[in-house]
């Protein structure tokens, strides 16, 4: 049985840069409404209002690379951006373990590594394509990720800090 994180890498390397795109662009709205969630439920379990605001930050910058995408898709194609059928990179690895999550810090360290995994993924897409465009858009997507599972280390960091002083 195939591992699906490859099927989904060996998917994305047969995209055109149309489909590529389109398929960003479903991404960053799909990331988008991930961090809403872990927003909510660090505000639900009263942690500390920088991390709840980390997440809303990062659904926003998120939300907004999707719609300045979609700008771009639209003034180049001409039409309304159809994705492929291939599950989010971001998000894909991490829902069903995210669904079971037992608490934030768990939430937090979930979508750590799912930036960790996308910014590979990337990397390696990178490195097995001669298309200077798409080596070019791949190192972009990876240098993005990379700034996420930054920010969420820092919180990560305060949040056990946090934590630890409180006893907990």
């Amino acid at each position: 049985m195939e591992d699906p994180l490859t099927s989904i890498i060996e998917e994305l390397k047969r995209l055109d840069k149309k489909s590529l795109l389109a398929y960003w662009i479903k991404g960053e709205f799909d990331e988008a409404e991930l961090y809403e969630m872990l927003a909510e439920r660090a505000k639900d379990l009263d942690l500390p209002d920088s991390l709840v605001e980390t997440f809303h930050g990062l659904s926003r910058e998120s939300r907004e690379h999707g719609e300045g995408l979609w700008k771009v898709y639209i003034e180049t194609y001409g039409e309304e951006p159809r994705p492929p059928q291939i599950p989010p990179l971001e998000v894909y690895p991490i829902l069903d373990k995210f669904s079971r999550a037992e608490d934030v810090i768990e939430g937090l360290e979930l979508a750590m590594e799912s930036e960790l995994l996308a910014k590979r993924v990337y990397e390696t897409l990178a490195e097995e394509t001669d298309d200077r465009e798409l080596v070019s858009i791949y190192r972009t997507l990876a240098g993005v990720e990379l700034g996420h599972y930054d920010r969420l280390m820092e919180e990560f960091k305060v949040l056990k800090e946090n934590l630890k002083t409180a006893g907990k």
